[in-house]
């Protein structure tokens, strides 16, 4: 479809043929300022993602315990999820090198889906399992690893299901509105002055496969944890 649109069209400016897009993605491949744009990417928003689940578990479980806690960090994340990301974006930008700006957006997105997921997680952990496990005096140790892991596990993974796609989505939307130099961000931008159409389309390719294969990579390396938390 996408092929006979463009040769319906025939204007290479508006819709370039996806033999055309192929074409140029092999060209842009084997440069390297290619794979320079992809690494540095890459680094900033998955280590963006790592941090917004690290801290979103640990915020989750003591917001859990502490009924302060959870009033304090409930208007944060209330914020957070309604706030348009271009908002963030232009704002950390005073605060913010454009270099880093990937990283803190992509922290930003995705902590509150952690948060919210994993706290609902826990806090809907069935009361009666706890009171056996009050009862028969269950280390804390055993009851949050098969009580407390066991019930969180399905609303963890469900949240970093639906993080994987935001955070590129945004940290990419960072890079640009920031545009640091040898970004992907960067280079969607410098095609789209130059009306570079077959690039445009080749590096959204390249965006959304590296998000796809970071998203299969991480969710089977979850589900291989889990599989091997389950069998101790």
């Amino acid at each position: 479809m996408w092929e006979i649109g463009s040769r319906a069209l025939n204007q290479s400016l508006l819709l370039v043929s996806p033999v055309t897009v192929l074409t140029r993605l092999g060209q842009l491949a084997g440069t390297t300022g290619f794979w320079q744009a992809v690494f540095f990417s890459f680094l900033r928003i998955v280590g963006g993602f790592l941090a917004a689940v690290t801290l979103g578990v640990i915020a989750a479980a003591l917001a859990a315990r502490s009924r302060p806690v959870r009033e304090l960090a409930a208007p944060f994340m209330l914020t957070v999820k309604s706030t348009p990301v271009a908002s963030f974006i232009i704002l950390l930008l005073i605060w913010v090198p454009s270099r880093n700006l990937s990283i803190v957006i992509a922290f930003i997105m995705v902590l509150p889906i952690i948060y919210t997921n994993v706290l609902s997680g826990i806090m809907a952990t069935d009361p009666q399992l706890l009171e056996m496990a009050k009862v028969f005096r269950l280390p804390a140790k055993r009851t949050i690893r098969y009580i407390y892991v066991s019930q969180v596990l399905p609303y963890f993974r469900a949240a970093c299901a639906v993080s994987l796609g935001l955070c590129w989505k945004a940290g990419v939307a960072a890079e640009v509105i920031g545009i640091p130099a040898g970004s992907l961000g960067e280079r969607l931008y410098t095609a789209k002055i130059f009306l570079q159409t077959a690039d445009i389309f080749a590096w959204t390719f390249v965006i959304i496969l590296i998000s796809l294969l970071f998203e299969k990579l991480f969710m089977w390396l979850l589900h291989r944890a889990i599989n091997r938390l389950e069998r101790m």
